[in-house]
């Protein structure tokens, strides 16, 4: 008598007879991220921490505030860039701590592994290099923005309770700036710039992962030194500075592209309060150097998962 094609067979079965349930393809992922977030704290220490120290310092300007700190002689056009000023600053904080926490996590993320021997353990568990190298990328790339976000919009809602307590406490009104601080369009704005700086960035995370999978010891430096070394040949023997200006722009050159600084018909404000109307996504994403960063992360993400599988412990 035949066998079903499809039976389980016996030896997949539990002690009761019982065929263990498939696992989901999106587990071993879910699960890998886990682990990183388990294992790097600092990760959500630092923003959290920079945000205590933000709100401290926003407490202190509200208990002794400078004495040309009114609104009232400011042109109307002004005001809500005045009373965004605070909040943009400490957004622009945390922006920077997710910054050098993910270049530093990216720097040890299978360095680490690799120093401390666990890969061996790691790899005995059925999670393909693919599966390890991507969950490690998620961190600087999906992650942090994410946490960042999450993090300076509590962070900005305190700060306006806070506000409303110390206007109310000293007889002023609370309308007002509830009505002139765009604080739900400085939110948007700032999701906005986290999406575009990580795609603008991910070929510098991509290529520090690809270092933190090849060298043996300091990282940072194997990471920043052959850049220079290009830099330099390329000065002393052409005269000119093109892998520096290109260097350059990828770390500051998505502004150009995704942002309007003076918007038509708007008054020229900070360039650190951003409206709306400010926003190019069309262009950003419309960008040559977008799309080729993008090609570059994806080469550097390849070429580390094929050195997590046949590279050995330090």
């Amino acid at each position: 008598m035949n066998t079903q094609s499809d039976a389980v067979p016996e030896a997949s079965r539990d002690s009761q007879g019982i065929a263990p349930a498939a696992m989901s393809p999106t587990r071993p992922m879910y699960w890998s991220v886990r682990r990183e977030l388990w294992e790097n704290r600092s990760l959500y220490i630092a923003p959290l921490a920079v945000a205590a120290l933000g709100l401290f310092g926003f407490l202190i300007s509200l208990i002794f505030p400078p004495k040309d700190s009114g609104l009232a002689p400011l042109d109307p056009a002004y005001r809500p860039a005045a009373l965004a000023m605070p909040y943009s600053h400490a957004a622009m904080l945390l922006i920077l701590t997710a910054f050098i926490v993910g270049i530093f996590y990216s720097l040890d993320a299978l360095h680490g592994e690799r120093r401390d021997r666990s890969i061996l353990f790691w790899k005995s568990l059925p999670v393909s290099d693919l599966t390890t190298v991507l969950s490690k990328a998620s961190i600087p790339l999906l992650v942090l923005p994410l946490l960042v976000f999450a993090i300076t919009v509590l962070l900005q809602q305190i700060m306006r309770l806070l506000s409303t307590a110390a206007l109310l406490m000293s007889g002023g009104s609370a309308v007002t700036m509830w009505r002139q601080l765009p604080l739900f369009q400085m939110e948007l704005v700032l999701l906005y710039a986290l999406a575009v700086m990580t795609l603008w960035y991910a070929p510098l995370y991509g290529w520090l992962l690809l270092v933190s999978g090849w060298a043996r010891r300091t990282t940072f430096l194997w990471a920043v030194l052959p850049l220079v070394a290009i830099g330099l040949v390329e000065r002393i023997t052409f005269h000119s500075s093109y892998f520096g200006s290109m260097l350059k722009d990828r770390l500051i050159g998505f502004a150009a592209d995704a942002f309007v600084l003076h918007a038509p018909g708007s008054p020229p404000l900070d360039p650190h309060f951003i409206l709306l109307n400010q926003l190019t996504p069309g262009r950003f994403l419309s960008s040559p150097g977008l799309w080729m960063g993008l090609a570059v992360a994806a080469a550097c993400l390849v070429a580390a998962v094929r050195l997590r599988r046949y590279r050995e412990p330090i």
